[in-house]
């Protein structure tokens, strides 16, 4: 089988949902938050939302089984409910908050969810970049019926206070989170970068020669001749897709296994050098410093430091 490049780029970022608190809302009602994370999601479980946040052109309304999630927003308000009453101001829910059966069984009630999407470094250079300000996937979407189906898998397991209820609410927000991306990935509008490059069938053979190879000097006619392209033809379809020329992508896949590299394991500055094709150590740190900001060992100390 096609290795799984998505797969392997969200392992490599350390993607995790976390799910931060439930709201059951009768009547007319608003709130608002601060977002204090770089990526926030939000789910609709059972009526309607009208979501807005800073820089979105309109409200979004959000349905049952819509999730939104916003990349680098420090505010959002939500309003919902029916009735001729002014709305009453709420509180977003807290970490821990739970919703009573009573409520989780109601008909006449607004469930909300909302959490956030951890990263490690890389991952926010990677992801942050490349995602828009506000996605949302509703039922028109390509995976709309998979989020509306983990929506609710998420709840029962809000609900339910099962046994591994807490495991299993990590993964159902980390499958709500490849639906996004997704559903993204699927846009015929999507802008360059690396998810771009993933998406492109006919760039696949180079991209493998690239990521199982990353310590290979790989050459431009090599990569072409892999995608069955001319060197013009390649080189033009691969910097539209990605924002950058192929053998840039080459040193900065190699920067982004370095990166792993020097977060989880105790190799040596030397090894790890000779691992990714530089001829030296010195070359590499050259080339990481560049790249990254700092020196690998620099790096190094500055995560284990907050980690």
């Amino acid at each position: 089988m096609p290795v799984d490049r998505l797969s392997e780029v969200l392992d490599l970022i350390e993607v995790r949902g976390v799910v931060s608190g439930s709201s059951a809302l009768r009547g007319r009602w608003h709130t608002r938050s601060v977002i204090d994370d770089d990526l926030k999601f939000i789910a609709v479980v059972r009526g309607w939302a009208t979501l807005e946040t800073e820089g979105a052109s309109a409200p979004v309304r959000l349905d049952a089984g819509d999730v939104a999630v916003l990349n680098g927003r420090s505010w959002l308000t939500l309003d919902g409910g029916d009735g001729p009453e002014d709305p009453v101001v709420v509180e977003p829910p807290t970490a821990g908050s739970r919703i009573s059966d009573a409520d989780a069984a109601a008909s006449d009630v607004d469930i909300v969810i909302g959490g956030r999407i951890d990263l490690n470094a890389t991952g926010r250079e990677l992801l942050l970049r490349v995602l828009p300000p506000l996605m949302h996937v509703g039922a028109d979407s390509t995976v709309g019926a998979q989020a509306r189906g983990h929506v609710q898998r998420l709840f029962s397991e809000i609900t339910g206070g099962r046994m591994g209820s807490d495991f299993a609410m990590r993964q159902y927000a980390q499958l709500l989170v490849l639906d996004v991306v997704r559903g993204f990935a699927d846009d015929a509008e999507l802008p360059a970068g690396w998810l771009k490059v993933l998406a492109d069938e006919q760039l696949r053979p180079a991209l493998d020669l690239i990521h199982d190879g990353p310590a290979r000097n790989w050459s431009l006619e090599d990569l072409a001749r892999a995608s069955s392209m001319s060197r013009s033809t390649f080189a033009a379809r691969f910097r539209a897709a990605a924002g950058t020329p192929p053998l840039a992508y080459l040193i900065a896949w190699r920067m982004v296994l370095a990166q792993r590299a020097l977060r989880s394991s105790d190799t040596r500055v030397g090894a790890l050098a000779f691992t990714l094709g530089y001829s030296s150590e010195s070359a590499f740190s050259t080339a990481f410093k560049r790249h990254v900001g700092e020196s690998p060992a620099a790096f190094r100390g500055r995560v284990a430091g907050t980690s």
